[in-house]
């Protein structure tokens, strides 16, 4: 692992050794989490732009899916 510096806000830090604390990891361990999800929610952002940007490029047709209709079994609950 690298060590870095970085500027943040006391009542941010304060905030995160709390929930550090909770969530029973160390300052590093508990920020490293947080980057890796908030990477996680970028990537899955963009991918939805990309599937909407595809859809709208080439949208579905009229009885594109109706052949697999037939293959779906519904259950009553």
């Amino acid at each position: 692992m690298i060590t870095i510096q970085m500027k943040i806000e006391k009542s941010l830090l304060d905030e995160v050794d709390r929930a550090a604390k909770l969530s029973g990891k160390s300052r590093s361990a508990f920020a490293r989490d947080a980057l890796r999800k908030s990477l996680q929610e970028i990537k899955e952002k963009l991918m939805e732009k990309k599937q909407i940007e595809g859809y709208r490029n080439y949208p579905v047709s009229t009885g594109e899916f109706s052949v697999r209709e037939t293959e779906q079994v519904w259950v009553d609950w």
